[in-house]
């Protein structure tokens, strides 16, 4: 792989590599352009032909055109490598690793997949029709290379395995399944399909919509086709993830990217129908939850989000998630306020309104003060359970800033005091919005877990996979929650991980999670589980130091009340000084 890298670079020089993604300018001996990866004005990102790297002095990012590529196109660096080497010639199946011509392989049988369901297209009149009755346009179908599987059991495992891929393979590509019988049978038969690409725009899934009826059909026939899935789509494989594909992103990220916003739709008709009228920022989630993967992935163009999904209550559950999620991770989202139950159908009937919808799109929280806040509302419960819904919502904000302006505007459209307001968002217990993170034991310990848990939690995994760490963590033990306390000294006791796992009962599932998260630790470099570890404790201290703050608000109120002067001074001295360490912690 080394001598693949050598051979790259020497045949691709980097400041032509970066001239078909940036526009670069001449500054001395090297070049200068805008980053693509934060917002700036004034141009800080260096390419230096001579040392063949490039590094922004505005956001710190550096490399070299692998990792460039990398970052741009968010692929990994045995994806980014055969990007290049396809790029200078360079045959990478032969010099890659055996993995990644596997890869290779189930690659081009998507492409040949999809250029059979493309061509089958011209002979498959309903699927046409059906494409037409949407709205689409005959350019716009050609584009998104969309297609027709035939209605036969094994047309396409025919065809592939003539191209000389054996059904092991087309199967891995999950274009196939074994029956109970042991035989093969295509996945998708009798249906339009959509393809799926990656960000770099190979085909690596497809979506396959149940074939429209002819109207002769029978009664039989059409209860028959009622009780097919409307939708299948492609299983996950070594080369698709459906948490971190994007449909369409592969045509729209570059638009992305200029405009720096995202327009996020639930189908790929909406997708389809919306790019032909003009809009080019847009992004479907094929019917699946939008993820925290998704989330990562959008951060790279961009930090503003606009939501559009169906207007049924589906479509609006849906909407309050993506919302939730997307304000935690610090995106600023609005929402379309949609007059038809979804954008193909605005589209198809109004051509033009969607980009009118999209330009006066309303801000998230005015969507949820509309939703949450009606004057309707007589129940006096209902009111104060919507209330406690707005204020999660706003306690998920990741801005503080952003939190701060919604809270002085609930205050000013309910007349409660912003105080008041603050002091509830304290009550109530943040809900976790990365829909990704990995799967644990799912135990009484992981239920309603407070900020201070889950840290608690992940330090002690750090010690547990590091024990040299033990020994910092002791000069912070009294942050620790009581109960995480207890654990440590266990912990320092018994070093055997058999007997960690026969802990008492008081303790055992706790330590199975513990024990859990620090197997996943235990490859990684030690200084960057050192760095993790010093960024925990100084948070675990700022979560004691406001949880010793709180308990204090409360005494200064009880002394006031009391008219109790020298437990009041004493309360405001200590107050005084929690506040003074948490400036410098």
């Amino acid at each position: 792989m080394v001598d693949l890298v050598t051979q790259i670079k020497e045949r691709l020089n980097i400041v032509d590599f970066l001239k078909t993604y940036l526009q670069l300018s001449s500054a001395g001996k090297n070049f200068k352009a805008a980053c693509p990866f934060h917002k700036e004005k004034t141009p800080s990102f260096i390419i230096s032909p001579d040392r063949q790297i490039w590094h922004c002095f505005g956001c710190g990012a550096g490399g070299d055109m692998i990792g460039f590529l990398m970052r741009y196109e968010n692929l990994e660096f045995v994806e980014a490598l055969k990007v290049l080497a396809d790029k200078t010639g360079l045959d990478f199946q032969h010099q890659g690793n055996s993995d990644q011509r596997q890869y290779d392989r189930l690659y081009k049988i998507n492409q040949l997949a999809k250029d059979f369901f493309k061509n089958n297209l011209v002979s498959a009149i309903l699927a046409q029709e059906y494409f037409k009755s949407r709205g689409l346009k005959p350019e716009t179908i050609a584009e998104f290379e969309l297609g027709a599987a035939p209605d036969n059991a094994d047309a396409l495992s025919r065809y592939l395995t003539k191209q000389g891929y054996n059904m092991a393979e087309i199967e891995k590509a999950g274009l196939v399944f074994k029956t109970q019988r042991g035989t093969y049978m295509d996945r998708f038969r009798n249906r339009l399909m959509f393809p799926l690409y990656n960000s770099f725009g190979k085909v690596i899934a497809f979506t396959g919509r149940v074939m429209p009826l002819p109207a002769d059909l029978s009664a039989k026939a059409v209860s028959a086709e009622a009780s097919a899935a409307k939708y299948v789509n492609s299983p996950e494989t070594p080369i698709f993830n459906k948490s971190r594909l994007l449909f369409g992103l592969h045509k729209s990220k570059n638009e992305i990217r200029q405009l720096d916003a995202v327009v996020i739709v639930e189908g790929q008709m909406d997708f389809l129908m919306s790019w032909q009228d003009g809009i080019k920022n847009i992004v479907a989630t094929s019917g699946t939850a939008l993820t925290g993967d998704h989330l990562k992935l959008l951060r790279r163009f961009t930090g503003n989000m606009i939501v559009s999904f169906d207007s049924d209550e589906a479509g609006q559950l849906a909407t309050e998630r993506t919302i939730d999620m997307a304000q935690a991770a610090d995106f600023s989202v609005k929402i379309i306020h949609l007059e038809s139950k979804d954008p193909a159908d605005i589209v198809k009937n109004n051509p033009g309104l969607m980009a009118k919808l999209v330009s006066g799109a309303d801000s998230a929280m005015s969507y949820y003060f509309g939703r949450y806040l009606s004057t309707k509302d007589g129940d006096a419960a209902l009111r104060k359970n919507n209330m406690r819904v707005l204020l999660t919502k706003l306690k998920n904000i990741y801005s503080p800033t952003e939190k701060g302006y919604w809270i002085k505007e609930l205050s000013d459209r309910t007349g409660i005091g912003e105080r008041f307001l603050l002091e509830e968002i304290d009550l109530i217990k943040s809900e976790p919005m990365d829909g990704n993170a990995k799967a644990l034991p799912n135990s009484p310990e992981k239920q309603n877990l407070s900020r201070q848990d889950l840290i608690a939690q992940r330090l002690l995994s750090l010690v547990v996979a590091d024990e040299g760490l033990a020994d910092q963590l002791q000069t912070s033990y009294n942050y620790l929650p009581e109960r995480y306390q207890a654990v440590f000294n266990y912990l320092r006791k018994s070093k055997d991980g058999a007997t960690q796992a026969a802990a008492t009962s008081q303790f055992s599932e706790l330590l199975n999670l513990i024990n859990l998260c620090s197997s996943l630790l235990l490859d990684q470099n030690k200084t960057k589980l050192a760095e993790e570890f010093q960024s925990l404790v100084k948070h675990l201290k700022l979560e004691h130091l406001r949880d010793r703050r709180l308990a204090l608000t409360v005494l200064i109120k009880s002394a006031e009340q009391k008219d109790d002067n020298e437990e009041l001074m004493k309360a405001l001295r200590e107050f005084d000084e929690i506040s003074k360490e948490m400036q410098l912690t």
